[in-house]
């Protein structure tokens, strides 16, 4: 399901006032991580990850891995932090039409 701008948008603005709720650590990228993103993406469907780092390509690598993993949607990347929207079977946040 690929997001239109409007849906971007309006994901953007619930999003503001989200705080990260997975935080990846020193050990990068493990199952365990992206089991905690699935757990996070099916309760709240849209969530914040914050990906610490100083190489900008490593963190990009971590974040598509992170999408590609997790089947969800990237809404947005502000520096170290990544926005992931994945509607869940019984949607919380109603989407406007694209």
């Amino acid at each position: 399901m690929a997001l239109s701008n409007k849906q971007k948008q309006f994901l953007k603005s619930k999003a503001h006032d989200l705080k990260p709720v997975v935080l990846l650590g020193g050990n990068g990228l493990t199952e365990g991580v992206v089991a905690e993103i699935e757990q996070a993406l099916d309760h709240h469907e849209l969530i914040k990850i914050k990906v610490p780092g100083e190489d900008r390509e490593q963190k990009v690598v971590v974040m598509d891995a992170i999408i590609r993993e997790t089947k969800a949607e990237k809404v947005q990347v502000i520096g170290k932090t990544l926005i992931l929207f994945r509607q869940a079977k019984e949607p919380k946040i109603i989407l406007p039409k694209a």
